[in-house]
């Protein structure tokens, strides 16, 4: 940049010995904590999307290298279509679609094997404001999922956004024991009847 002068910065010495700078511990979580100190929030987190033409082994390793257990299926449009975790890709499912005739497991896609967005029970963020950790906790037990996506509506006509998610392996990390759900396939219906019960 023309015209522009640059000046050095002051040097200066130490005793002989100096305080190294430490990151601030953790904050302690319990159940009692706000729901929002365990959410994985997409505005601090970039989610790790897959597309749903791509292979079984392209989803695992993407998995692997990025140390999630749970992807992000979109389409073309970039736009969220599902999920597909490890729990989809790593069980039973390719074994049991596969003899149910759905050709080799090398063939199986992640279109395959996802959740459908529309068989996905969602939280409203504006009730995760008000929700604490043990509500998560009970949310995941009774719907039986490992996962739940939080979702934050914008103006009338426009798509909801996924703001985040909540992960029981994340919360048992976090509270220092584990979580236990039983993941099960289950419809809308069937997560909006147990939030509801």
């Amino acid at each position: 940049m023309t015209g522009t002068s640059f000046k050095a910065l002051s040097i200066h010495h130490l005793a002989s010995r100096a305080a190294l700078t430490r990151p601030e511990p953790a904050q302690m979580v319990t159940q009692a904590s706000p729901a929002l100190a365990v959410m994985t929030d997409f505005e601090q987190t970039h989610p790790v999307t897959i597309t749903p033409e791509a292979s079984l082994f392209a989803a695992n390793e993407a998995m692997l290298a990025h140390r999630v257990r749970l992807l992000f299926v979109t389409g073309e449009d970039g736009m969220l279509v599902g999920i597909v975790s490890t729990q989809d890709t790593l069980g039973e499912r390719p074994m049991q679609l596969r003899h149910q005739g759905k050709g080799n497991v090398f063939d199986l896609t992640v279109g395959d094997l996802m959740h459908p967005l529309t068989e996905l029970g969602v939280l409203d963020l504006a009730d995760v404001r008000h929700a604490n950790v043990g509500d998560m906790v009970a949310t995941l037990k009774r719907t039986g999922r490992h996962h739940l996506l939080v979702r934050t509506q914008d103006a009338a006509g426009q798509p909801p956004r996924i703001r985040g998610m909540f992960s029981a392996t994340q919360i048992g990390r976090q509270l220092g024991t584990a979580v236990e759900t039983f993941e099960t396939p289950q419809t809308f219906a069937q997560i909006e009847a147990a939030l509801a019960g």
